[in-house]
């Protein structure tokens, strides 16, 4: 009879869904590989990583919650400036957290920066779980050099960029901070890759596009058509972007004279119900809904394209409308249209009328749900939660690490 130490494996994220949800079933997977995951994590999400058997390993965040998303402020830098201020606090409580327990590698969202540190301090591997576009062969020239030089332009961003660097260097790491903000030395890139701007220049001897990690979600409730439904749309702007009364009212408007068709409205935690006025028998408001289970039975999907909605909708072949909110979901929703599969309006264009005539339009085309099915079929093929597994496995010490090198008794 024999014992191994069990390979440990770490998790580094921030508390945010888009984030989170994305590796939930990767860290799964590992674990019922017979892995020992940790996650670091704050707080509220604790529950949702022990649900998937890791180890909540919690630690204080700074960062601007869902609950204040108008934290973030505007301007580019108000975007990037809690990352870092909120990396420069964490560092020391997640090193502490790890003291004596340093993992065999490191697993890492693309805002988690102490984890690049504590990789690089403890000498082993690291692979970045990007769920959203990565960087292509020339993004430099095209992107990211604009990007930063224009932040230089006011003493506010020539301070975060001198900031950063100090903060690398001071950690013994010889780093460029577009380097250590946009280049892994491995990623898993877990969106589909139609997705990916640019596909055919990804380096893919660094990134590798796994696909959506979704599972069945059968956690978070079932969602049953009301009878007489012909026709279900789903309307959600995610978690963070949810403030928009008016854009709610005008979804509401936009399905009154539709009988036939059930629209549900997620509405967040921003919006009161009293807000969006008369609500007719066929809309269906919630603050919450079980967003996989209704778009596997929906027939148009009007998303903020969000990258987890983005590929949600992919995944179940699902026309979609996007209403962008923020950051990259302008590109997704550029994305989608370009793909054949999706329409992108502007939230002070998205009226009823408009909203109406889309929804009647994207689910009579044809030619729309042939796009969805191939692409469908396309992102199934990437291989998924398990190919994710099996690729972080072959990035441990020594190799593929079977479930032999676990604790098993033999």
């Amino acid at each position: 009879m024999t014992s191994r130490q069990r390979v440990h494996i770490a998790m580094f994220s921030i508390a945010a869904h888009g984030h989170v949800n994305p590796s939930l079933e990767v860290i799964r997977e590992l674990v019922a590989r017979g892995f020992r995951v940790t996650y670091a994590i704050p707080e509220s999400f604790a529950d949702k990583v022990a649900a998937v058997g890791a180890e909540p390993r919690i630690w204080s965040s700074t960062l601007p919650t869902d609950d204040d998303p108008d934290a973030w402020g505007t301007e580019l830098v108000d975007h990037m400036e809690p990352f870092l201020t909120d990396a420069v606090q964490a560092l020391p409580q997640l090193a502490k957290l790890y003291d004596g327990d340093e993992p065999d590698l490191v697993l890492y969202d693309i805002t988690a920066y102490p984890a690049r540190v504590l990789a690089h301090r403890w000498g082993v591997p690291i692979v970045q779980l990007s769920p959203n576009l990565v960087a292509w062969k020339g993004y430099e020239e095209e992107v990211a050099n604009a990007t930063f030089e224009q932040l230089k332009q006011t003493p506010r961003g020539q301070a975060f960029y001198d900031n950063f660097a100090a903060w690398i260097a001071e950690n013994g790491m010889s780093m460029e901070v577009e380097r250590f903000m946009g280049h892994p030395d491995r990623c898993l890139v877990v969106i589909p890759k139609a997705l990916q701007p640019h596909a055919d220049r990804v380096d893919e001897t660094v990134y590798t596009f796994v696909g959506a990690c979704q599972g069945d979600r059968a956690e978070q409730g079932e969602w049953q058509r009301p009878a007489g439904a012909e026709k279900v749309a789903l309307v959600s702007l995610g978690s963070s972007f949810t403030k928009q009364p008016a854009f709610y009212r005008e979804c509401v408007e936009a399905f009154r004279p539709l009988p036939d068709w059930h629209l549900v409205l997620q509405i967040g935690k921003h919006v009161e119900m009293e807000e969006l006025g008369d609500i007719p028998t066929n809309v269906e408001v919630r603050s919450w809904v079980p967003q996989l289970a209704i778009l596997q039975q929906a027939d148009v999907f009007v998303t903020h394209a969000g990258a987890g909605g983005s590929q949600e909708g992919l995944a179940t072949a699902t026309p979609m409308i996007a209403v962008p909110q923020a950051v990259d979901q302008f590109g997704n929703a550029d994305m989608l249209r370009s793909l054949g599969v999706a329409r992108h309006i502007p939230t002070d264009e998205a009226t009823a009328d408009v909203l109406r005539e889309a929804v009647l339009a994207l689910a009579a085309d044809q030619q729309v749900a042939e796009r969805l099915r191939e692409l469908q079929r396309q992102t199934a093929q990437e291989g998924g939660t398990r190919r994710a597994a099996d690729l972080i496995e072959a990035e441990l010490p020594g190799g593929r690490a079977s479930s032999s090198s676990t604790d098993r008794v033999t």
